[in-house]
């Protein structure tokens, strides 16, 4: 905002249609996350780290792409890394191509993991975000949730399917 300037204030129609998105927003991955807590005992985010594993060539992916494809910090993605290495879900390696990078692999065991885990997360996402929809409805919200990701960050979602 420019000094001076004055604050362009939402109106009553804005308020409320922000306030039911920032309710989509915090309710459908807390929704999800308890859900895959209680099915496969992974987050949601432990979820999508290792759904984009099993979906790369060889389930090998560099940490730094994969931190962008799950929309989570290194730091964060580190963190969750090192939860699922525990389990003996996934693995690190150095990139040979590449001695500062590191490449994140997704285990066999982990692969057995969140293949088994996908079918009752896939349930719970239709629930919860598709099945109230119109398949209209469906193609308006992924038009809108385009428009607001392309204000917002790099525009994945050519790479992004789960």
């Amino acid at each position: 905002m420019e000094p001076g300037a004055q604050p362009r204030w939402l109106d009553p129609d804005e308020r409320e249609t922000w306030l039911a998105l920032i309710k989509v927003l915090l309710r459908v991955p807390a929704t999800l996350d308890a859900q895959l807590q209680r099915d496969a005992g992974i987050s949601l985010f432990e979820y999508l780290v290792m759904a984009a594993l099993s979906e790369a060539p060889e389930r090998t992916m560099r940490l730094s792409d994969l931190a962008a494809r799950a929309e989570g910090t290194l730091s964060r993605l580190s963190q969750a890394v090192a939860r699922l290495e525990k389990r003996g879900w996934v693995r690190r390696r150095p990139d040979p191509n590449d001695g500062r990078a590191t490449l994140g692999i997704l285990t066999d065991e982990g692969y057995r993991q969140v293949a088994g885990g996908a079918p009752a997360h896939v349930e719970a996402v239709r629930q919860h975000v598709f099945d109230p929809l119109t398949k209209a409805q469906q193609r308006h919200l992924r038009e809108i949730a385009e428009r607001i990701n392309a204000t917002t960050g790099p525009d994945r979602r050519k790479a992004d399917r789960f």
